[in-house]
């Protein structure tokens, strides 16, 4: 009996990965599949940068220097445009600051809106007081260099003027032979007022500045404007810079504490130097049309003005008001010329000592901690240094080079360079 044929068994179809394990072990020298071994990256070897010998390193530092001063005497009409931005973009930081953190602005637009604010108020001051102050300014400078030739001729003429005697009370004082025992009074006159005279130049020639300044040098303000708005929006990202570089050395905490005291010299000595300009100009201005003095407005410029040299402005301020109240031909308040001169006088000096114990002390503060004799010092080499400019900032750049050189001095010791922070000691005295 025939067999009946068998049916083909169904093919299933394999997984790809029951193909591969068959595959495997299809093949003849196989052997049960092993697990792979996990892979061990190694490192690649580092190249090694060999260190710079003391020699490569002078070599490098002088060379640096070198090309930075190059720069800047190549360059160095673009010095004062610079840093005057640098300072407006200072001035406004802290406004910016507080607003951009009230607000949901960006610092960009920030930066813009304060900005447009400061050159709105500008034109609304040119606007109501300035082209009368300018005008002021501008006959001022011009009078007041024939008015210190009449001193000198009045100086030298002084003994010829005074009264024989002058009666105080029961006694007289003989004026006439007081004179005459006075070393070589003439000529001891005459130099007082040769060395004052460049005083009083300057005070002349500075009004006219201002006014030149504001007529000719249109393009610097922009270009100056520019470049600070450019600052006060990177500003925020200077100190981390300088902090981050202080960090790879160790000395992050130092750099702040650097920054912070300097930052508080030029920001109490900046900012308290423009408000006391403001108000000096506002009192100086009242207080002369007050006293119907000739070219208050000016004057008053003037006096703002000088607030940023210290100890040297405010003489020259007075000197010049004293001249313009000496030469006037009359007042309305029917007083001799004297009487006037004195007047006049003693509203400037009661207006500085005003400042010097009120005002000075709640705006400015002990911020620069300097001698008024070395700030008076550093006024003159940053006059003959740098011009106006070097004069106005020769006392912030003297007091960050205090705190610069006290650390200096102190890190050569092996001393705290910052006792003060020291808790539940005294903090040793510096010998």
């Amino acid at each position: 009996m025939a067999e009946a044929p068998t049916m083909p068994e169904p093919v299933v179809p394999l997984t790809p990965q029951e193909a591969s394990t068959a595959a495997v072990e299809a093949r003849p020298d196989s052997g049960p599949p092993q697990r792979p071994e996990p892979q061990v990256l190694l490192p690649l070897p580092q190249e090694e940068s060999p260190p710079w010998s003391p020699l490569t390193k002078a070599i490098v530092a002088v060379t640096g220097l070198v090309l930075a001063g190059l720069l800047v005497w190549r360059f160095r009409t673009l010095i004062q445009p610079l840093v005057l931005a640098m300072l407006l973009a200072y001035l406004t930081h802290p406004l910016i600051t507080q607003i951009d953190r009230r607000t949901r602005l960006h610092r960009s637009g920030v930066v813009l809106l304060v900005y447009s604010g400061l050159a709105l108020a500008v034109l609304v001051g040119l606007s109501a007081v300035g082209f009368t102050t300018f005008q002021q300014a501008v006959v001022l400078s011009q009078r007041v260099p024939t008015w210190f030739e009449q001193a000198v001729a009045l100086a030298q003429t002084l003994p010829e003027r005074l009264p024989e005697a002058v009666a105080i009370g029961p006694a007289v004082l003989p004026l006439e032979r007081l004179w005459p025992q006075l070393p070589n009074g003439e000529v001891l006159a005459a130099q007082l007022v040769d060395l004052i005279r460049p005083i009083f130049t300057r005070g002349g020639s500075l009004a006219a500045g201002i006014v030149s300044a504001t007529v000719n040098v249109v393009g610097w303000l922009f270009f100056i404007s520019v470049i600070s708005i450019y600052i006060a929006i990177d500003l925020p990202h200077f100190s981390r810079a300088i902090a981050h570089a202080a960090q790879q050395t160790g000395y992050r905490a130092d750099a702040e504490r650097l920054m912070a005291q300097i930052s508080r010299v030029w920001g109490a000595y900046l900012r308290g130097q423009v408000i006391l300009a403001l108000v000096i100009f506002a009192v100086v201005s009242l207080a002369l049309s007050l006293l119907d003095v000739s070219n208050a407005l000016g004057l008053g410029l003037l006096a703002g003005a000088m607030e940023f040299l210290p100890i040297i402005g405010p003489l020259i301020a007075g000197g010049a008001a004293v001249l313009v109240a000496l030469f006037q031909p009359e007042n309305v308040w029917g007083l001799s010329p004297l009487t006037y001169v004195l007047a006049v006088a003693g509203a400037m000096f009661l207006i500085q000592q005003l400042e010097n114990n009120i005002l000075v002390p709640r705006i400015v503060g002990g911020a620069l901690d300097l001698h008024p004799l070395l700030v008076m010092i550093s006024v003159l080499m940053g006059a003959s240094l740098a011009g106006i400019l070097g004069a106005i900032l020769a006392a912030p750049v003297v007091a960050s080079l205090k705190i610069l050189g006290r650390y200096t001095w102190r890190k050569m010791l092996d001393l705290p360079p910052f006792p003060e922070t020291r808790v539940g000691s005294d903090p040793p005295q510096d010998g």
